[in-house]
């Protein structure tokens, strides 16, 4: 309640609230408008039958708009997707590893350049999401471009002011808008999912089974929110001392145990469940591959080769992402150049040696938490009787999503009080 009373008395931070609020609204109401010239009822049947846990998770993250096939039904997905690619291709280009030592200038260019390949992932993941449900629209002809081109050009332009209004919020609210509207999304369905489960429960007919699962579910998240605070908040400080003026100044260097954050688990789903959504298109039959891939690579399933495969894969990105935006040789450098060194290495090579070796030890237990919490709620749900993927509050890596836009929000809000007590003062 103190920490309220002080955002309240705070006229600056109290418009940036209600300007991230203000756009939030906007962006919920956005959502239940739905694409023309579709036959809704055709999609939520789709949804309702449960016959594709892709969609349905994916569908979480986007706050139910894919169910309601709204104009936002591809959420931030394109543009999450274009800014991972724009990272990575800045080790990998010359040209923009240069803009981004540009500063703000530099950033802007790649902004620039994120946004065009924003649109172009978001025209074709229309086109393939519009492929996949089509059939189960009666309204749409997918052989009909001039039918089927419109649709793609709503969609994709739903992302792109859905990307607007995050970057709205970035400029004039508070926190990051990008993953605050993710935090909606995945937030707004929590109400839902309650109001059906008790609903069913308090129904003479309906179904009272799901009732013990669902607590213990409920329990459960409160024990991974737990875990995943202290995991999200977890660091090892290195420590690191500076000589001036012929002072020694003791300082540490923080190494968190999630470096990669959520970007591992985008990684390892897309492509563990590649396959699978590739033969939905396909349909081949009596195969005995695609059998295969449909029993066990499947987030539905229960198949101890899904959990194995989804796991290693997280272990992997976990490393590969970091290995990427965490460069120790950069780093061991910085020190150097500023008069410091790590007690007991050498600075320089030996240096960037221990660094990465403390971050190959973190990015280990760090790839193995993510894949512990991205992978309970769907064991819980594979072993489950009554249970199903659109009966859970939150997904494993809703937890994660979740927990870092709060833990993020507090942040901002302790810095913005203290400056402001730091200018009363001056």
């Amino acid at each position: 309640m103190n920490l309220l009373a002080q955002i309240w008395q705070s006229e600056t931070l109290r418009k940036k609230v209600f300007y991230t609020i203000l756009i939030l609204v906007v962006y919920r109401i956005l959502v239940q408008i739905s694409v023309p010239g579709v036959d809704i009822d055709g999609v939520r049947s789709f949804f309702a039958s449960g016959e594709n846990s892709v969609f349905s998770m994916y569908s979480m993250l986007t706050g139910g708009a894919m169910e309601k096939f709204s104009i936002l039904m591809m959420g931030l997905a394109p543009y999450i997707n274009a800014s991972i690619i724009m990272q990575l291709m800045t080790v990998v280009l010359p040209k923009l590893e240069n803009l981004q030592k540009e500063g703000e200038v530099g950033q802007k260019k790649i902004n620039f350049y994120t946004r065009i390949l924003t649109v172009i992932f978001a025209f074709g993941q229309s086109y393939g999401v519009l492929y996949y449900i089509g059939s189960e629209i009666p309204s749409v002809n997918l052989a009909n471009m001039q039918e089927i081109l419109p649709l793609m050009l709503v969609i994709t332009a739903g992302t792109m002011v859905l990307v607007w209004l995050g970057e709205q919020i970035t400029e004039k609210g508070l926190g990051n808008g990008i993953s605050l509207i993710i935090f909606a999304s995945i937030v707004s369905n929590i109400p839902t999912i309650f109001s059906n489960i008790l609903g069913s429960v308090g129904s003479l007919t309906g179904d009272t089974g799901k009732l013990i699962p669902f607590v213990v579910f409920l329990a459960l998240v409160v024990v991974l929110v737990i875990l995943t605070i202290l995991a999200t908040e977890g660091q090892r400080k290195i420590p690191v001392n500076y000589g001036t003026g012929g002072q020694s100044m003791a300082s540490n260097l923080p190494i968190r145990v999630l470096q990669a954050g959520m970007i591992p688990i985008i990684f390892a789903l897309s492509l563990v469940t590649f396959p699978s959504v590739i033969l939905q298109m396909v349909q081949p039959e009596n195969s005995p591959v695609a059998d295969f891939i449909t029993q066990n690579l499947n987030p539905g399933s229960a198949s101890p080769y899904f959990f194995a495969i989804y796991t290693a894969l997280i272990v992997f990105f976990s490393y590969f992402y970091v290995s990427i935006v965490f460069k120790t040789e950069d780093i061991a450098e910085n020190i150097q150049k500023r008069g410091g060194f790590i007690p007991g290495y050498r600075p320089g090579r030996e240096t960037a040696e221990h660094l990465s070796e403390v971050s190959f030890r973190l990015n280990l237990w760090g790839g193995l938490f993510l894949a512990f919490v991205a992978i309970i709620p769907m064991v819980f749900t594979a072993f489950s009787d009554t249970l199903t993927s659109q009966d859970l509050i939150v997904s494993g890596s809703g937890i994660i999503i979740i927990v870092g836009v709060v833990l993020d929000l507090i942040r901002r809000i302790n810095d913005q009080l203290v400056t402001q007590d730091y200018d009363k003062l001056k």
